[in-house]
């Protein structure tokens, strides 16, 4: 099973139907189909074989969806990176994936045009809306999909632990049409009367929930960004709109004063999930949208599909525990399994916290290369998320913290140990401890805490300029605290709970 071939069959059926849209080209089935034939035959004759890794670097285009199905046509793997993403970020992806080619948007080519001399395996860095890209989509012999293996490898999603290294996580065709199946059977049907809105990063599962509308048939639009009066216009012009926000986003939209006097009547659905989404804004946006949200919780490793909070659950206000079920991410998917297990992965009884772990066709493969990660996060035939929660005897859970300290900002994970590092490379530092602090707009925002040698005056703008030089600009702490120590326990480990405590704010999910 081949999910591009999947893609083609809907093109046969419905050829003129539009498919993907974005502010500079509009494709149809037909259209589209023959320009992942191009692609994939392109690729192959650039020498990739089958079960070789494209790393794609793109900010939102209509491209983003040719080149996913095209890699998937010639038999490749698809490397998705975050667009916002440092060089040298990408260069660790590129090497790690061994990803043969890198394919990258005009805006982000030429900083990231030096790794096809830097890693070993990558052959070329090529920038689309170039000559050399519309070779590669019509100058070689179009290849149609083959059936293939449904345990082939897809997607190879990099997603950060505490060692501060992305972890590849590989997805197979039978994980995301398992994933696309359970967004008919839990989220909505579709069909070719239906328009898919991407307005989030196409790195993300955002990207990925464009398969279940085009393997129906529906339209794809794609925004080069979020953006309130774009969103709304989307709206006004087509029918039975979807569309994927983080909490950040979803907040956004509630506050935005376009959306007062808007006409509502073509949104279909918006899905939200990747954060905490506090239930006053959750309340704000249901008074605006109605029984239109769902909210899901997952991850890369399992994209999109554990738990999910419905529609008739969010309107049910009559419910005696309706804001408590608000303040949850609502119950096990279909087809899926979650649990709540303590330290022995025994389960817990309702209502005791203890780590979620899940499984189902879903499920990753494994890390890519990476033997020890899958020994401990997939022991026992489960999925151990790191997320540490409680299930009530509805089978409802609620996420009470994030694990490993995850700071998420804007619907992007930061994890701080990745920026300690770096901070860790001044000559000055001591120590370094990061954590997250709320912010209304973006979920939270990052605070470093910084312990300097006795004596040592270590200026703001020479760590800003480390971070600047080695990770991406928005994992940068927008604060520094400069203390004489960390607080710790008998153990050595740094209590963030403490630090968080003295920003006057804790951070709770």
């Amino acid at each position: 099973m081949n999910l591009a071939a999947l893609l083609f069959d809907v093109a046969r059926r419905l050829p003129q139907q539009p498919a993907v849209s974005d502010e500079r080209q509009a494709w149809n089935y037909r259209e589209l189909a023959r320009r992942i034939a191009g692609v994939a035959g392109g690729l192959r004759a650039r020498g990739l074989k089958p079960g070789d890794r494209v790393l794609l670097c793109l900010e939102n285009c209509g491209e983003f969806v040719e080149l996913m199905f095209g890699c998937w046509a010639a038999g490749l793997c698809a490397v998705p990176t975050n667009a916002r993403l440092h060089p040298r970020e990408v260069e660790y992806i590129a090497g790690n994936s061994g990803a043969r080619l890198l394919v990258a948007t005009p805006g982000l080519v030429e900083a990231l045009m030096p790794l096809a001399g830097l890693v070993d395996t990558l052959d070329a860095v090529i920038s689309t809306r170039t000559a050399e890209y519309d070779a590669l989509v019509t100058n070689s012999e179009p290849m149609r999909p083959e059936s293939g293996d449904p345990t082939s490898h897809a997607w190879l999603f990099y997603t950060s632990g505490t060692t501060g290294r992305p972890k590849g996580a590989v997805l197979t065709h039978r994980n995301l049409l398992f994933m696309s199946q359970c967004y008919y059977a839990d989220i909505d049907r579709v069909d070719e009367r239906d328009t898919h809105l991407l307005a989030a990063p196409v790195s993300h599962g955002a990207g990925l929930y464009a398969l279940p509308f085009l393997l129906q048939g529906a339209h794809q639009i794609v925004l080069p960004h979020f953006d309130v009066p774009a969103i709304l216009d989307v709206m006004r012009r087509n029918e039975r709109v979807s569309l994927f926000a983080a909490p950040t986003m979803l907040t956004r939209l509630a506050h935005a004063p376009e959306v007062l006097g808007a006409d509502l009547a073509n949104l279909k659905t918006i899905y939200y999930g990747g954060g905490p989404m506090y239930v006053a804004d959750l309340e704000k946006a249901l008074g605006l949208f109605g029984p239109r949200l769902y909210q899901l919780f997952g991850q890369g490793e399992s994209p999109m599909t554990i738990t999910g909070l419905n529609q008739r659950l969010h309107a049910d206000s009559a419910h005696p525990r309706w804001r408590e079920r608000l303040g949850s991410c609502g119950v096990a998917r279909t087809g899926v399994l979650v649990k709540v297990v303590d330290e022995q992965d025994r389960e817990v009884s309702p209502g005791e916290v203890g780590e979620v772990v899940t499984k189902s066709d879903c499920v990753m493969k494994g890390y890519w290369q990476n033997p020890e990660a899958n020994a401990e996060t997939l022991r026992g035939g489960w999925l151990h998320t790191g997320d540490l929660g409680s299930m009530d005897e509805d089978g409802f859970l609620t996420l009470r913290d994030r694990s490993k300290d995850m700071i998420i900002s804007g619907g992007s994970n930061i994890y701080p140990r990745e920026i300690e590092e770096v901070l860790l490379r001044h000559p000055d530092v001591v120590e370094a401890s990061v954590v997250g602090r709320p912010h209304p707009d973006w979920g939270e925002e990052v605070v470093a805490f910084v312990v300097a040698k006795p004596e040592a005056k270590i200026a703001e703008a020479a760590l800003d300029k480390l971070c600047l030089d080695h990770i991406a600009r928005f994992k940068r702490p927008r604060e520094y605290r400069f203390v004489d120590a960390l607080p710790k326990n008998n153990y050595g480990k740094v209590l963030k709970t403490e630090l968080r405590n003295l920003l006057g704010n804790s951070v709770t999910c």
